[in-house]
């Protein structure tokens, strides 16, 4: 039987009261049309809030509703999506809106089991949107209502396991308020980013459930929640080069499936080349240097991988293989360059202005 913790009793009320008076004050909560919620929520997975702001300000003004996102040509969407990562979140999100388009006749759909059958949806999204757009009463798992459950609850199970998040649902869906759906998610989740953080000691002296939490009272908070520890990244080592011609610097697009798949990127190759095995590299391509002009070493952390990297900044002659694209400032400008590539994409800038200088 999943009985429900006395304690969670004093959770609503409490946590309300805080919320009123120290939420934060954010764009999609100011207008909390589904639109509004559905898009920061996606962008929110994986990102700080801080992070999310400009770049949620800028996709607004470009696709301000349903219809205009379904329509947008890719390009321009993995563009204002650049700089967020995890780029299959915005082509889900244009999926989406095209079911909206053709299925919902335009209109978001506004029950949790229909906005869940969208692509890129799962359980944690559906609650968010149904309870904060639609106020539907059910609750909005992620990360960091896990996090305040366990240490109010004292509750030791593992916060990856299906079963110990469907009990924790099951115990919010029988507090939550039905006059504030919305509010009480988004009070839970503002509780575990601003005061029961996930790095570093919580700030117990200012949250509203300090005088029941469990892990207060026991001082247990940096036991919980439990989490299995992830496998440890795989680490990849890649020779990136920026290559600077007559027509620009030259970029590529990545493949249709995988990791970054549809983005583009420089020409890079797998293994740390020497200057010598650089040099060869280039010459298999049909490129001859004629000034190398920096080296580079960067690092991009992914969920599963990390990227090392070598990159070797050079210019050059010859045009290189066919899915070569020697592109000015304008086009760059234009394209999604992953951030794994902030580096080599700033040493194309400085290229540019250089050039600029000159003429």
């Amino acid at each position: 039987m999943n009985y429900l913790p006395e304690n969670l009793y004093h959770l609503p009320g409490n946590l309300l009261s805080w919320y009123d008076g120290c939420a934060r004050v954010l764009p999609w909560r100011d207008d909390p049309t589904a639109y509004h919620v559905w898009v920061s929520e996606i962008m929110l997975q994986q990102t700080r809030v801080s992070a999310v702001l400009p770049y949620y300000r800028r996709f607004l003004e470009a696709l301000p509703d349903v219809e205009s996102l379904a329509e947008v040509e890719e390009g321009k969407l993995l563009k204002l999506w650049e700089g967020l990562g995890y780029y299959n979140r915005a082509r889900n999100l244009q999926k989406a809106a095209r079911v909206i388009m053709d299925t919902h006749g335009g209109s978001f759909p506004d029950t949790y089991d229909e906005i869940l059958k969208l692509p890129g949806i799962g359980d944690y999204t559906a609650g968010a949107v149904a309870s904060i757009a639609f106020g539907r009463c059910v609750p909005a798992v992620d990360g960091n209502v896990l996090r305040v459950i366990a240490r109010i609850t004292g509750d030791d199970g593992d916060i990856l396991d299906n079963k110990v998040k469907a009990r924790f649902r099951g115990w919010l869906a029988e507090i939550q308020p039905r006059n504030r759906p919305g509010d009480f998610n988004q009070a839970l989740m503002e509780l575990g980013a601003m005061v029961c953080v996930p790095n570093g000691a919580p700030h117990c002296e200012v949250c509203p459930a300090r005088s029941f939490c469990r892990a207060y009272l026991e001082n247990s908070w940096s036991n919980l929640p439990v989490k299995k520890k992830k496998a440890p990244r795989r680490k990849e080592y890649k020779t990136v080069f920026v290559l600077l011609g007559a027509e620009g610097v030259a970029l590529r697009k990545r493949g249709q499936t995988g990791l970054l798949a549809g983005l583009w990127e420089f020409p890079n190759v797998e293994g740390t080349l020497d200057e010598a095995g650089a040099a060869a590299q280039l010459a298999h391509w049909g490129i001859s240097p004629i000034e190398w002009e920096k080296q580079l070493e960067a690092k991009h952390i992914f969920t599963h991988v990390e990227w090392h990297m070598r990159g070797y900044v050079l210019r050059v002659t010859g045009h290189g293989p066919e899915n070569f694209a020697w592109t000015t400032r304008k086009m760059c400008a234009e394209r999604a360059v992953p951030s794994a590539f902030v580096k080599f994409t700033d040493a194309a800038a400085a290229y540019f202005s250089k050039e600029d200088e000159q003429t």
